[in-house]
């Protein structure tokens, strides 16, 4: 017997999101991973301008969970390519702030996309996913590296979900605007464990604010928290 969804939304919009994972996932099966050329090249770019390359389903749910759990309100994805995680992203924020008897409470996620036509197909998505996120996204197209230079507020929770060679950069940005207790996510820590040689070395560091664990997903997936 199937657990029930741990998601608190509409039967609309959990059959969206199975159909969109189950897009990704037939679409990443044709990729030849073990060819494919630097990902800080135009060639790289190229190939993946037209793929979902979304969070798996399972570390999407995690994902939610965390969100809830720590009462998130404001959120950044750092690689929101077809918005499939951004819409865990947003649902779960949406929940939060429901629950917040404060008049002025109010949630955001803050979501970068350097490719317009992803960045395009995402905003579709978000407007067939429904109601349930309306309002939540500040979807900022660009290199993150300009888009996440300011007014992002105080941060609860960063979603690592970009190429490895701009991970670290993204970090260093939002860092100065998390606040303790703040959660990283970075996803694919195990397979491409190599490529992120530069990130593990900055949170492992002895004086570093952060404290990492892999947790046991498909790929690797890291939990970091800023303390």
């Amino acid at each position: 017997m199937a657990p029930p969804t741990p998601l608190n939304a509409s039967s609309h919009l959990l059959e969206f999101l199975k159909t969109v994972h189950s897009q990704s996932l037939t679409q990443e099966a044709k990729v030849d991973w073990h060819s494919l050329p630097d990902q800080r090249s135009d060639a790289f770019d190229n190939i993946m301008r037209d793929k979902f390359i979304a969070l798996d389903q399972d570390k999407c749910e995690l994902v939610y969970h965390i969100l809830r759990t720590i009462n998130a309100k404001t959120v950044v994805e750092a690689g929101t390519s077809f918005g499939v995680s951004t819409i865990y992203l947003a649902l779960a924020v949406a929940e939060n702030v429901k629950r917040d008897t404060s008049a002025t409470a109010k949630g955001r996620v803050i979501a970068t996309e350097k490719e317009p036509s992803k960045a395009s197909e995402a905003q579709k998505n978000w407007e067939r996913a429904g109601t349930e996120i309306e309002g939540v996204i500040d979807l900022r197209v660009g290199d993150l590296r300009e888009t996440l230079t300011k007014d992002l507020g105080v941060v609860d929770f960063l979603l690592l979900d970009i190429w490895t060679p701009l991970a670290l950069p993204a970090l260093k940005l939002v860092q100065p605007y998390l606040r303790p207790g703040a959660v990283i996510m970075a996803d694919n820590t195990v397979k491409a464990a190599a490529n992120y040689g530069e990130l593990f070395a900055y949170v492992d560091a002895l004086d570093s604010p952060f404290r990492r664990v892999t947790l046991p997903y498909e790929g690797g997936l890291d939990m970091i928290v800023y303390q």
